[in-house]
């Protein structure tokens, strides 16, 4: 009798270190949903790069669950309807893990269609990572339990900002060019609210909204701002909606200073050149200049691919993922979801927090500012010789923004 109990106690314990790993070397698939084509294009084709690079750096022995990952791309126009089209092609595919990041408005979609696609096919769940959009409705009113955001939301940098923008007592008259889509909309709101909360005598004067990756004349926008005498600008545009803003500024003599979410990002940096030192401002939780392992990462991707890297989420993905499926001891989403929702890691810039209530990441965010690159921060965007130099470092709980999300979850 005791030698059977012994036999069965012992087949238990190999029974369950096999199933502890019983995720090791199996390989998930992701597909990400971005533009690959259009004005926005070069953005996402860029940031898939990021992805298939940090795939190979965190695949095997790169994650406490030993999985390997494999990430495809499918090009979304950005377009919600084109999008919803490609996640169907994905899951047809077998992908159970969607990443997107570019355009709260696909964003929006994408989170809709996963979270119906998931009541209707119990055993065929899919979890959708957001690397980049913003919108803080994805994790307030309309947020999802099969959404994880791995930006900070558009309220989140705007605390931050405003709070820089609070003590910078030259700023007195503020005009908000924004991009006609949510994101835009929303860059405009958390800016008039949090301005008129911590800076009351800043006057708004003037407010545009602009068609989303279709101008290619910004001379216009930029004479209103001129005439408006304002001396800062407000602007959440990314991609070519920025970069041919700033180059319209340069040219047509606007020497005002830009508050900005994405002057890193491709098409920008070379469009500032050396213009725009000390004026042009970003918010974000990284930039070029954040030493450590980030800093060989970023000289290696350059060797590797004559780009730049700068979707740091898209590293904090990874690291979840990992972390999530060895906790889960499994790589279903229903599994991995739930060991993620609440889940802290060690990330390139400290801890991060998955907060449980709405799949939102906590973190810190930087104010930087465009400068000529130097021997302490000497990294080069796009080959300029000029760099975001860090100014600030806002900690979680100062970025971090409270959170209306009734969270639904499965049964």
């Amino acid at each position: 009798m005791k030698l059977t109990m012994k036999i069965v106690a012992a087949a238990a314990m190999m029974m369950a270190a096999s199933l502890s790993f019983a995720q090791k070397g199996e390989t998930v698939k992701m597909v990400r949903i971005d533009a690959l084509s259009g004005l926005l294009g070069p953005v996402g084709a860029s940031q898939i790069k990021g992805y298939q690079f940090f795939a190979e750096k965190f695949s095997g022995a790169g994650n406490p669950a030993g999985v390997k990952f494999e990430i495809t791309a499918i090009d979304n126009k950005l377009s919600p309807a084109e999008s919803l089209n490609a996640l169907k092609a994905a899951i047809d595919q077998g992908a159970r893990y969607i990443v997107q990041g570019n355009g709260s408005s696909v964003a929006l979609a994408l989170s809709d269609a996963i979270t119906k696609h998931n009541e209707r096919n119990p055993g065929k769940e899919v979890m959708y990572l957001n690397d980049s959009a913003v919108d803080p409705d994805l994790t307030n009113s309309k947020c999802s339990y099969w959404h994880f955001r791995f930006d900070a939301d558009t309220s989140m940098k705007m605390e931050a900002m405003s709070s820089f923008m609070t003590d910078q007592k030259d700023i007195k008259k503020v005009y908000l060019l924004n991009q006609n889509y949510s994101h835009g909309h929303q860059v405009a709101k958390y800016a008039k609210e949090s301005l008129a909360r911590k800076r009351p005598d800043i006057q708004f004067v003037g407010e545009d909204l602009h068609p989303l990756a279709q101008t290619r004349d910004f001379a216009p926008y930029i004479a209103k701002i001129k005439a408006s005498g304002a001396d800062t600008v407000i602007t959440g545009n990314w991609g070519s909606d920025l970069s041919l803003l700033i180059k319209a500024a340069n040219e047509n003599g606007y020497n005002g200073k830009f508050f900005t979410y994405y002057t890193g990002v491709t098409g920008t940096p070379a469009a500032l050149g050396n213009n725009g030192a000390g004026r042009i401002y970003q918010i974000a939780y990284n930039h070029y200049n954040m030493g450590g392992q980030m800093d060989k990462w970023m000289k290696e991707f350059k060797a590797k691919y004559n780009d730049d890297f700068y979707t740091g989420s898209t590293i904090r993905i990874y690291e979840m993922l990992g972390a999530a499926m060895a906790k889960a001891k499994s790589t279903d989403p229903v599994k991995v979801a739930a060991a993620m929702e609440g889940m802290k890691v060690k990330s390139f810039n400290g801890e991060v927090e998955m907060r449980k209530t709405d799949h939102q990441l906590q973190q810190p965010l930087y104010m930087s500012v465009w400068q000529k690159a130097d021997a302490k921060y000497p990294y080069s965007p796009e080959n300029t010789g000029m760099t975001l130099v860090p100014l600030k470092e806002y900690p979680n709980y100062i970025s971090s923004t409270p959170t209306s999300c009734q969270m639904k979850r499965p049964s």
